[in-house]
């Protein structure tokens, strides 16, 4: 049996921390960080909603751990809960050290959007026994 810490959700995007998104003591901007968390939060709320969402609020955030340049940077989406309108969704980020090394996380939050029409009003979303049969939320892509 694994010791090591297992994630929430499923993998929505990755990507490597670079030295252009450092703050001057070498670390990784907080903001960097969570522009990658609001950016697979949204590919999954949209997903869901099947049409266009903004993010609303964002909840319980916390930064457990510095992302270091070269770090690989995993973020994992799941649906926590839907409204009407809104949707909540928990996002935790993992690194891997040195592209190769320990896995880490390094932070999660609760992400709240809304479904929105072309206009920007928000919208219904629609229950998950309406959605297309291709639309499978437990996929990969």
């Amino acid at each position: 049996m694994s010791s090591e810490p297992v994630e929430k959700g499923r993998l929505t995007t990755r990507t490597v921390a670079m030295p252009a998104d450092t703050n001057p003591s070498g670390d990784i901007f907080g903001g960097w960080v969570v522009s990658q968390m609001d950016l697979a939060a949204g590919i999954c709320a949209g997903q869901r909603a099947q049409t266009r969402v903004v993010t609303v609020s964002i909840d319980g955030m916390s930064f457990i751990r510095p992302v270091k340049v070269g770090d690989i940077l995993g973020v994992y989406t799941y649906v926590e809960s839907t409204g009407r309108t809104s949707m909540n969704i928990h996002v935790e980020a993992w690194v891997r050290r040195g592209r190769i090394g320990q896995r880490e996380k390094v932070t999660e939050a609760l992400f709240k959007f809304v479904a929105i029409d072309a206009e920007g009003k928000s919208m219904p979303i629609p229950a998950e026994e309406d959605l297309p049969d291709y639309v499978d939320l437990n996929s990969d892509f």
